[in-house]
């Protein structure tokens, strides 16, 4: 049971209109449309942290979905284990990724995709980097990549509260998704 209402698409107020123009935009935009003056700035900056962008696809997946695990968030892991999946991660590193502790050693073989891993468990887990942390990510990716790979993170986290706290619903499809992959 989710806490708040959902909004129907015709009583969404004037400003999330746009947002829904294309049909059911999902639980968060619905969820945020009870407070349009808030979805206008949050959905630019949540799109802005979470699209397309110089990271590739696959490790944005890669700090998402970790990050939802590390946070317990039922929601974003569902949802994001489906977007993993199509982008290109695995069965095995989903379910890696899924299940807070070590990943198996080699599991991802690229050094670059581990030391992300790291960096995620320890700022996705709230402890403080070390220099020998900083020092791993740093020989695999760029200031510029890792400012915008911990504000995934951070972006991750606050909607993985927000999803959380209103018990937000995860889609049927993407339910059937993983129940077809093993994953459920």
């Amino acid at each position: 049971m989710t806490t708040i209402e959902r909004v129907e698409l015709d009583q969404v107020p004037l400003l999330a209109r746009p947002y829904f123009a294309d049909g059911d935009p999902g639980p968060i935009v619905r969820a945020l449309a009870q407070v349009p003056e808030l979805l206008t700035v949050a959905l630019p900056f949540i799109g802005a942290a979470l699209a397309p962008s110089a990271i590739g696809f696959r490790a944005k997946e890669i700090v998402i979905v970790r990050t939802s695990a590390l946070a317990g968030c039922r929601f974003c892991v569902e949802t994001h284990a489906v977007v993993a999946l199509d982008a290109g991660l695995s069965p095995a590193h989903v379910a890696a990724l899924r299940t807070p502790g070590p990943v198996p050693d080699g599991l991802f073989g690229d050094p670059a995709e581990e030391a992300l891993l790291g960096w995620v468990d320890v700022v996705g887990g709230g402890g403080p980097v070390s220099d020998e942390e900083r020092a791993a990510i740093l020989r695999h990716w760029d200031h510029h990549e890792i400012v915008e790979l911990t504000t995934v993170v951070g972006a991750t986290l606050m909607l993985n509260r927000f999803a959380t706290a209103l018990a937000l619903p995860t889609s049927p499809d993407a339910l059937e998704r993983l129940e077809k992959e093993g994953l459920r």
